[in-house]
């Protein structure tokens, strides 16, 4: 299987493709499929890396988390108030669509707890390989190396300026355009939003791109020590300006630096710096907690009071260090426990406060928040309101999912939509000559 096109670019190409992750590869395959049913010529996929897919080999720490078991209404609400404009294209290529394309070609899915949804190997570089040859079977071989550095509107279309590596400086003609060139997080995989400046410069709005599926990093952060300890279905509140501006639930980890796991990463798109995040670690609430506390208190009264936190919840080194924090000593006796430490040993239980310094920057994100502006992108086709004849996919748009798939499942969503749209947009066009 070839994995570059050596040939020239052409000058002008009946429709292109810019960006080789999983968006643009999945847009190119598809695309090439319906036009080669309709006796249509395939796409040109032009990616500006060495490589094609970077960023997906790096998904689900290289497991490639796909998708997410569930029915295509569940869906909706995992990207941040964006699931109305994706709507048509979650339930135009669902869940168990993708799974089936995949399974047609000889990779199976597997749902984990949570139901989170992997290739059954497990294997990130099995779902790109498969979308290689997928591309190459449809006669889609990825120009790399090809760097888009404009793209301009002309009569009948767009002319795209290319730098491609061997050649220089190219100018490439093409009626119809997609841009599926990801956000900006894990630049070091080729993700640097090039895809934004192309969409500004024919008349897009951008909305600021920022960190999106990222961990908290705390200041003054006092529970470093706990490093590695996590909880299943944490509840904490996000506190802004003395007002509690969210609620949220879901697993936390703790970091040498300040907060992780899906439940933080999730929440991250409604964290700002300066924020107040109080975390209920007792996971049964503040009135059921403070009665278990004092029950074990009571009934032991000379017992240690990090005893009686370990048997009313916490784990053990949560308890020591709560102790440390209140100002207590290793040996504290319940029976000596003054108000003024067992109400702020009950606070650190159940309402923990962590002061949110920033977000984890674009290096530790798994996703990009902002991108093309949803008003001016319809979300029956994925064709630009502002330009026509233009597309765009994947992770370019302003939308970021939840952890757990649902942003790869949006990706191959969004590039099933555009090309069967630009399938039919390329039908026309033939129909008129």
């Amino acid at each position: 299987m070839p994995l570059a096109d050596p040939t020239p670019l052409p000058e002008a190409a009946p429709a292109v493709i810019v960006g080789g992750g999983p968006a643009g590869l999945f847009l190119a395959a598809r695309l090439a499929a319906l036009n080669a049913t309709a006796g249509l010529p395939a796409p040109i996929l032009l990616e500006k890396g060495p490589r094609p897919g970077r960023k997906l080999l790096a998904s689900g720490s290289g497991r490639c988390n796909i998708s997410h078991a569930g029915k295509p209404e569940d869906f909706l609400d995992r990207y941040g108030g964006k699931g109305r404009f994706l709507k048509k294209a979650l339930y135009g290529f669902t869940n168990a669509e993708l799974a089936a394309w995949l399974a047609q070609r000889g990779l199976s899915l597997e749902a984990e707890e949570g139901g989170k949804l992997f290739p059954a190997s497990r294997r990130a570089l099995d779902v790109l390989e498969l979308l290689l040859a997928e591309c190459a079977s449809q006669g889609v071989v990825p120009r790399l190396g090809a760097r888009v550095a404009s793209v301009e509107r002309m009569s009948g279309g767009f002319e795209l300026r290319a730098e491609v590596a061997g050649e220089g400086a190219t100018i490439l003609r093409a009626p119809l355009v997609a841009i599926a060139t990801g956000g900006t997080s894990y630049p070091a995989t080729g993700s640097a939003g090039e895809g934004y400046a192309l969409a500004e410069s024919l008349g897009h709005r951008i909305a600021p791109p920022r960190p999106a599926l990222a961990p908290v990093i705390a200041r003054g952060f006092a529970l470093g020590s706990l490093a590695g300890v996590s909880f299943s279905g944490l509840p904490f509140a996000i506190r802004r300006g003395g007002r509690i501006a969210a609620r949220a639930s879901g697993d936390v980890l703790i970091t040498h630096v300040g907060l992780s796991g899906p439940g933080i990463l999730d929440a991250s798109r409604g964290i700002e710096a300066g924020d107040l995040l109080e975390l209920d670690f007792s996971l049964i609430g503040p009135e059921a907690f403070r009665a278990a506390f004092m029950a074990c208190a009571s009934g032991s009264p000379r017992g240690l009071v990090r005893n009686a936190l370990s048997e009313a919840g916490l784990p053990r080194r949560m308890a020591e260090l709560f102790c440390s924090i209140a100002g207590l000593g290793a040996e504290a006796a319940c029976a000596d426990l003054g108000r003024a430490p067992r109400e702020g040993l009950l606070r650190l239980a159940t309402a923990c406060p962590v002061e949110v310094d920033r977000l984890g920057g674009f290096d530790e994100a798994m996703a990009t928040a902002g991108g093309v502006e949803l008003s001016e992108v319809s979300p029956s086709t994925m064709e630009s309101r502002i330009a026509p004849g233009l597309y765009f996919a994947g992770e370019v748009l302003d939308y970021d999912g939840d952890t757990g798939g649902f942003n790869l499942q949006a990706a191959f969503s969004t590039a099933d939509l555009a090309a069967r749209s630009i399938s039919r947009a390329m039908a026309g066009l033939a129909s008129t000559g």
